[in-house]
C-alpha cells in the first residue's frame, strides 16, 4: 500500500474518531492541533487504525509517535513486513 493511500485512510479515521466534518490533512498534525483529540479519543484513534489495517502497535511504538506523519510511516513499515 502506498503512503498516500495510508494517509487518506488515516485522514478518514481522524474525521470519524474526532468527529470532524472536514480535515485539512498534514503530516505534522498532532493532538495539539485538534481540539477534540483527548486521551480517550487517542485510544479510539489507535484502535481504529489497528483494526482498519489489521496490525497491532506496542505501547512503546505509540509513545514515540509525535505526529500523524509518523503514524503513517509506522503503518507503512508494519504493512511491508
Amino acid at each position: 500500500m502506498e503512503r498516500d493511500e495510508i494517509s487518506a485512510i488515516i485522514g478518514e479515521i481522524m474525521c470519524d474518531v474526532f468527529d470532524l466534518e472536514e480535515l485539512k490533512y498534514d503530516d505534522a498534525l498532532s493532538a495539539d492541533d485538534i481540539e477534540e483529540w483527548d486521551s480517550l479519543s487517542h485510544i479510539r484513534f489507535i484502535v481504529s487504525i489497528e483494526k482498519r489495517f489489521g496490525l497491532v502497535f506496542s505501547s512503546a511504538e505509540i509513545e514515540h509517535l509525535q505526529n500523524v506523519g509518523e503514524m503513517v510511516d509506522a503503518v507503512k513499515q508494519k504493512l511491508s513486513k
